[in-house]
């Protein structure tokens, strides 16, 4: 019996050459860029229509959930012309090969296993947050190649897929989408994944449902002790200068029922008092 694992970036550009000779007429795969490494970066392509949805997976080495929903969204993209009707939609299969090549956990079967040959690179190496710590001429290739892919295509949407090691599954969105709290609950209930309700990531944003976080605007007195860099200048929010915006999906890899309980502790003061 084959063990199930999280595809590795040679699988992920295989499937997705697969799919491009499946229907060429109505979709590609091209080089967009390379690594400091010299690993290349791909962007699948599916349809023609000028207005575009833009996913993005692998920019966290250790979140590897992001390549596997990558490939099922193509594959729908692919088989559902409605979902092509006014939309082509691209996908960039790993953000940062080189870290994916050191993350080294395709199939993790504890929290223990999956941190053995754990990597993750420090902020100013990652493709979407170096933006918010460098200046222009210190971009790595990653960050370069994302921004020329997303000022091509002007995406009115893009999704940066995102993953963590324990919990739910949240959203954080760069502008708000109203009604998308509804259907996101009623998704992460069909597939019995808890909705974290008090994710760290947005600690103090604005909420505009369960589980959907917004990215507090500048100059208001929201808190921000989650983005000590300035966000504004992340690869998450290049989408605006086309009208666009950014939503971050975050998934976990072993889910807790525990983060969607929105009652308050029971002693919140019990550790502080001893």
């Amino acid at each position: 019996m084959a063990v199930q694992h999280y595809p590795s970036v040679p699988e992920l550009v295989l499937s997705a050459r697969q799919l491009a000779a499946h229907r060429p007429e109505l979709a590609s795969l091209r080089e967009v860029g390379a690594s400091r490494a010299g690993r290349p970066l791909h962007l699948l392509s599916i349809g023609h229509r000028p207005r575009a949805v833009l996913v993005v997976a692998g920019a966290h080495a250790n979140e590897p959930a992001g390549g596997s929903t990558l490939l099922h969204l193509a594959e729908r993209a692919l088989r559902d012309p409605r979902l092509r009707g006014d939309t082509s939609w691209h996908f960039l299969l790993c953000a940062d090969p080189d870290g994916a090549s050191l993350h080294r956990t395709p199939a993790p079967r504890t929290l223990l296993d999956y941190h053995r040959h754990f990597f993750r690179p420090a902020g100013p190496e990652q493709p979407e947050w170096s933006p918010s710590v460098l200046p222009p001429d210190r971009l790595p290739p990653e960050t370069r190649a994302l921004t020329a892919v997303i000022d091509e295509l002007r995406p009115y949407l893009q999704v940066s897929l995102h993953g963590t090691d324990l919990g739910g599954s949240w959203i954080q969105l760069t502008k708000d989408i109203p009604g998308l709290a509804e259907p996101f609950v009623k998704s992460a209930a069909e597939l019995h994944i808890p909705v974290e309700t008090g994710a760290s990531d947005a600690a103090g944003w604005p909420v505009s449902g369960p589980g959907v976080h917004v990215l507090p605007r500048p100059g208001t007195d929201a808190a921000y002790p989650s983005l000590p860099e300035d966000a504004r200048r992340t690869t998450w929010h290049r989408p605006h200068r086309y009208g666009g915006r950014t939503a971050i999906i975050e998934v976990p890899m072993w889910a807790s029922d525990l983060v969607d309980d929105p009652q308050t502790h029971p002693t919140p003061t019990l550790r502080s008092e001893e």
